[in-house]
Parts: structure tokens; C-alpha cells; sequence
């Protein structure tokens, strides 16, 4: 995933120079893609699948942890004594460690590559949050520069796919073992990857930047395919990476740039939008959710929950290559307001007494609107277009700062939640609509379409 700049020069070149090679490089002919698509589907397309598998395995980590509060959060009051601030804390302290995570996730895939980037309870959960912080950043990153543009779109969701299969599974095997035994569950995908990386290709554009070139190559020629022609796509990669050699080290004040500043609105808004929105409240105290709404057990919510998530997410993955970003994160936004919204009105209905009967299954279908509307596009779309948008000199610094703002936004929600539900039921999920409709109003001002364009293309038209 991203790329700081390690060589610097002195001389000075103008945005043109920058952008109108990139663009002329990469206009390639109907025929050619075909020809590109054809090398792929006869080469070693299994290669780029078990990478993005194995990456992935971090995703599904990532979900488990997530989901790990919801089930648990009666045992571990009950077991360990818990006021509802402590647990509000253990909850959130997962989105500390993330942050530090995601400051410094950036340097760490630039200094190691892409796939090895990857004593109480709260201790246990921060460590888990800086690991998941790092993975968040480099696992759409890595699958997106690995694989080929008419699979980059639905390969990068399958990141939100499997953090939503970890959320699900946790959600329902937490409802039939103890917390205990859930925390070790989460072993397994952690062994699974650690594993997997020994028999996985690194980052060919992550290889050509730090000028290992043999090594780039064979990696390339790996992930297409021993029979495929990689000679164009490799020097366009390479062309790339001697233009950007050309412009000094990036460092955060380089963000601020004005060439800059559609990629960082764009990059950090919609992030910010996607957290603000509520999803960790509802994913961290889901089961306590349906309990105030009515429900005499928060399990039939969270299994509830777990059923539509995965499906829906592997459906937002299919359509992402073919209707395009905007369109599923219009309609993504547009649902999440709608399920905020009817969640709202049911606490509403139930404060006053009016329809109280009626209130609870209001409740759950719109926490089912507002999962299904997040997992179809706007939990996983953002991280594709963020993987997309920033040039590779100032990814590294980008990334970290995306990241840093979904940390900071997830651990914001997560631990305020609670107090907020205190205040008012009604109220919070109002302005939780509120943050969707204003997140519908951004896509449609400011978010470019990517579908079918390659990293370069994109970033030359962004960045200019």
C-alpha cells in the first residue's frame, strides 16, 4: 500500500511533467485490456486469490474483534464486576491501540513490505487494536496493488466482506460459549495468516519502488501467470515509480499541497462519514441495543444481524466492478439514514408509550436496513476508493492518516455510545441519520467514480 518517498533530487519539475506521462502511458486500447484479462484468467489468477486470501485472514481478525464485544459484554460485567463505564472503556480500548496502529502503519509497509506488516483484559484488547490498526491499512492496500484492475474492485471488498464474517461469527458463536472461549477462537485466523504469508508473492509495486527489480518481475510474473505477457504492465509500473522518484521526500505537510486536496477531502471525509455514521455503536453493543428496544434477549438481534451482514457485503463485493463506486455508496448512505431513522422512531414510539408494542420490531428492521445499507457499500467502498486515489509518494502518509481518522472516529463512537444511549435512545440514532444524510450529500459533491480505471489514471486525474 503506500509508498513513501525514499529518493530525493534537487531539481524541480512542474505538475504537468508529473501527470501527462502517466496519462499517456496508461491509455490502453479496448483490445489490449482484453488481451490483459485473457493473460490473467489463463495465468496464475490462483496466485492473486490465495494472496488475497491470506491477506484477508487479518480482515476476519479484524471483525472478530470488533464483534467481540456484543455477546460478551453481560458475562464479562457480571463475571468480573464491571460498571458500565469500565466496560465502555474495555470496549473502546481496542480503538486506542488501533490508532496507534494506523499512525503508524504507513512507515511500516514502506519499511518492511506489505505482507509482514501484518496482561488484563484491557491490555489484551489494546494489543489486539494495534495489530488490527495496522491491518486495516495495508490488507486493501496490498490486495489492491496485486491484483488486476477488472478484479481490483471486488477483490479489495472481500476486506470488508471477511471483517463482516468475523463480526457475524463472533455475534453467534458468542451467543453459545463464554467470553473466555471466544477470545481464543480469534487464534485462528491469526495462524492461518501468519502461515500463509511464507507462501505468498510481495507487492510487485511495492518491490519496483524500493528498486528491487529481479525481485519485481518474478513477483508480477507470478501473480499473472508464467505464460502471460507482463512486459507492458511493467513498464508502465515502472514508468510510474521513476516519475514519482523525481519529487522529494513526502512528509505530512505535503498533504496540505493543493494538488492534494480533492484525494485527502475525499479520502479522510468519506472515513470520517463511515464512523460518525454509528456503525461501532451498533457493532459493539448490539445485544444491548435490541434489550432497550424491547427484546427480552439481545441474541435473536445480533444472530439477526450476523444473517443479513455476510451475504449483503458478498453482494456489495460483486457489484462494485460492475454498477461502480458512487452508485453503491449513494444507495449505501441513502439506507443508512433510513435504518438510523426508524431506529430512532421506535425508541421514540417507546418513551412515549405510543405503539410500544410495535416498537421493538421497528427497531430491528432498522438496524437491519442500517447493516445491510453499511455492508453493501459504505463499509467497504471507502477503504477501495482510499486504496485508489492517493499517488504513491504520499500514500504511506495518506493511508496512515484514513486510518487514523477511522480509528479515531470508531473509538469516539464506541465509547461515547453508551453515555449517549443513556441521554437518549431516540436521540442518538437521530443523529446518527443526521451524519448519513449529510455523508449522501458529500458523495454526490465530491467522491469520483474509479471503476475501470488504473491506480495511475486515477491518481493523475486527482492529483493535478
Amino acid at each position: 500500500m503506500a509508498i513513501h518517498q525514499d529518493v530525493e533530487t534537487g531539481g524541480n519539475i512542474s505538475q504537468d511533467e508529473i501527470t501527462q506521462p502517466l496519462i499517456q502511458s496508461d491509455k490502453i486500447s479496448a483490445v489490449q485490456t482484453h488481451e490483459l484479462s485473457s493473460d490473467t484468467s489463463k495465468g496464475s489468477l490462483w496466485v492473486v486469490l490465495l494472496s488475497t486470501f491470506v491477506a484477508v485472514c487479518g480482515s476476519f481478525e479484524f471483525g472478530s474483534c470488533v464483534g467481540y464485544s456484543a455477546p460478551t459484554q453481560k458475562g464479562i460485567r457480571n463475571d468480573l464486576g464491571l460498571s458500565l463505564a469500565e466496560y465502555s472503556v474495555f470496549g473502546s480500548i481496542l480503538n486506542i491501540g488501533a490508532m496507534i496502529g494506523a499512525v503508524t502503519s504507513g512507515r511500516i509497509a514502506d519499511l518492511t513490505g506489505r505482507k509482514w506488516a501484518a496482561w488484563s483484559l484491557d491490555l489484551g484488547r489494546f494489543s489486539m487494536g494495534y495489530g488490527i490498526g495496522i491491518v486495516s491499512y495495508v490488507v486493501p492496500v496490498f490486495i489492491a496493488e496485486i491484483t488486476p484492475k477488472n478484479l481490483r474492485g471486488g477483490l479489495t471488498t472481500v476486506h470488508q466482506l471477511m471483517i463482516c464474517s468475523g463480526v457475524s461469527v463472533a455475534f453467534v458463536v458468542g451467543v453459545v460459549v463464554t467470553w473466555r472461549t471466544l477470545a481464543l477462537t480469534g487464534l485462528v485466523p491469526c495462524l492461518i495468516l501468519l502461515l500463509g504469508l511464507f507462501f505468498i508473492p510481495e507487492s510487485p509495486r511495492w518491490l519496483a519502488k524500493v528498486g528491487r527489480e529481479k525481485e519485481f518481475k518474478a513477483a508480477l510474473q507470478r501473480l499473472r501467470g508464467k505464460d502471460a505477457d507482463i512486459s507492458k504492465e511493467a513498464a508502465e509500473i515502472q514508468e510510474y515509480i521513476e516519475t514519482l522518484e523525481k519529487l522529494p521526500k513526502a512528509g505530512i505537510q505535503d498533504l496540505f499541497q493543493r494538488r492534494y486536496a480533492l484525494s485527502v477531502i475525499v479520502g479522510v471525509g468519506l472515513i470520517a462519514f463511515q464512523q460518525f455514521g454509528g456503525i461501532n455503536g451498533v457493532a459493539f453493543y448490539a445485544s444491548e441495543i435490541f434489550v432497550s428496544a424491547g427484546f427480552s434477549s439481545g441474541s435473536v438481534g445480533t444472530i439477526s444481524i450476523a444473517c443479513v451482514q455476510v451475504p449483503i457485503t458478498a453482494l456489495g463485493a460483486i457489484l462494485t466492478d460492475r454498477t461502480g463506486r458512487r452508485p453503491l455508496l449513494l444507495i449505501a448512505s441513502t439506507g443508512t439514514c433510513l435504518g438510523n431513522f426508524l431506529t430512532a422512531i421506535s425508541f421514540f414510539l417507546k418513551d412515549h408509550g405510543v405503539l410500544s408494542g410495535w416498537a421493538p420490531m421497528i427497531a430491528l428492521a432498522g438496524i437491519l436496513i442500517y447493516i445491510g445499507s453499511f455492508s453493501l457499500g459504505l463499509g467497504a467502498v471507502p477503504w477501495v476508493i482510499m486504496s485508489e486515489i492517493f499517488p504513491m509518494n504520499i500514500k504511506g502518509i495518506a493511508g496512515s492518516l484514513v486510518t487514523l481518522m477511522h480509528w479515531f472516529g470508531a473509538w469516539v463512537v464506541s465509547y461515547a455510545f453508551n453515555f449517549l444511549m443513556i441521554w437518549s435512545s431516540s436521540g442518538t440514532f437521530f443523529l446518527n441519520a443526521g451524519v448519513s444524510a449529510a455523508t449522501v450529500l458529500f458523495i454526490a459533491k465530491l467522491v469520483p467514480e474509479t471503476k475501470g480505471r488504473t491506480l495511475e489514471e486515477i491518481q493523475a486525474s486527482m492529483n493535478s
